[in-house]
């Protein structure tokens, strides 16, 4: 006995000192000012393939690409039809980091633009890589790697993902940075990810509270630094992971693609009553031979036998939900029904009708 009350004072006393649940910290829920990523593309020629690459003859932009770049490198090759399938023209993408350096590494996607088969064994050649301003960010060179492949045979073949789609892990150099001086910055705008009244309130008194007088909300999706003291580097460093309860709209998203139901915690219906029922047809051949008797004349027929049933949903109940229900009763007042998930989302709609749903639907 005393063996089974120290166990439960040592679970009671483990309760009682586990943390409270942790809201979501500032730098999860906003965005910084002009802080974000640069897409990059550029167009190039993979080598290396094992007669998987681009037909010339389907694919004239890769024949001329060749031949330019042959051109370059002082080898003619003018008046002459290319027949080689080990090269591929590609798209070269990549994202370019905030505050990226020149140097420094970035990934690229490379995806096959001809009839080539497979860039398994591929290497791309001297790619630069363009913003949309124009200039040139980065240099992209490598061997690809491929997750998918695809082999054949006569008479079947076998594939598994995409091979003409490939990544090189850090395989463009950024050749030029994104200027952006941001200490010398007077004030910074926070952008909401989600834009809330609400959590935008509460961002910018946690924010006052660690250094007063530093955040003004300007509206549901921005607010606004202005250091007090030092540079706005500083004061992001110190309240960026400040937690925060972030608040959110009561919404239900719908995938009727799918079937797929997702409820915010915050929704809430009116007192209803809701019955769920379908019709419901079956119907099903089970044809039977019928043969003439022995050494008659007769021939031998199929007769067809159809059986159809019908259900009308005669069993369904009405299933009463309380006015204020958080969304606990609702899914178990739903689940007394029996319902399915496509059922769930003509209630739901059904429900949002009626005005008895306290909630935005969003259908995807």
């Amino acid at each position: 006995m005393r063996k089974i009350l120290f166990a439960a004072c040592l679970i009671a006393a483990s309760a009682a000192a586990a943390p409270a649940f942790a809201g979501p910290r500032v730098k999860d829920i906003v965005d910084v000012e002009n802080v974000r990523s640069n897409q990059l593309v550029g167009y190039g020629l993979v080598f290396g393939l094992a007669g998987t690459g681009d037909r010339t003859r389907n694919a004239p932009f890769t024949e001329e690409s060749l031949k330019g770049m042959l051109g370059r490198m002082g080898i003619s090759v003018e008046g002459t039809q290319m027949r080689t399938q080990n090269v591929a023209a590609v798209m070269v993408t990549a994202t370019l980091p905030p505050f990226a350096r020149s140097g420094s590494q970035v990934d690229v996607q490379v995806s096959a633009m001809g009839d080539a088969s497979s860039l398994q064994g591929g290497t791309l050649i001297v790619t630069p890589l363009k913003a949309m301003d124009g200039e040139i960010y980065a240099v992209a060179q490598g061997p690809l790697a491929v997750s998918g492949f695809k082999a054949q045979g006569a008479g079947a073949s076998v594939t598994r993902g995409v091979s003409t789609s490939a990544r090189i892990a850090g395989g463009a150099i950024v050749e030029r940075e994104v200027p952006f001086a941001l200490k010398s910055a007077q004030t910074l705008k926070l952008a909401l990810k989600n834009p809330d009244f609400t959590t935008a309130r509460r961002i910018a008194e946690a924010i006052n509270g660690e250094a007063p007088g530093s955040a003004e909300v300007l509206d549901p999706a921005t607010v606004q630094l202005t250091p007090q003291g030092g540079s706005v580097v500083d004061l992001v460093g110190r309240i960026e992971n400040l937690e925060i309860n972030a608040d959110q709209a009561a919404r239900v998203v719908i995938n009727e693609a799918s079937g797929t139901v997702v409820m915010s915690a915050d929704v809430r219906i009116s007192p209803v009553a809701i019955a769920q029922g379908g019709l419901t047809i079956s119907v099903s051949e089970n044809p039977i031979a019928s043969q003439p008797e022995p050494f008659s004349e007769g021939e031998t027929v199929v007769l067809p036998r159809t059986s159809v049933n019908v259900d009308d949903g005669g069993g369904a109940s009405l299933a009463m939900v309380g006015g204020g229900s958080s969304l606990r009763s609702l899914v178990s007042g739903l689940n007394a029904l029996g319902v399915s998930p496509r059922d769930l989302i003509t209630i739901l709609q059904a429900l949002k009708s009626a005005g008895a749903l306290q909630a935005e639907i969003v259908v995807q």
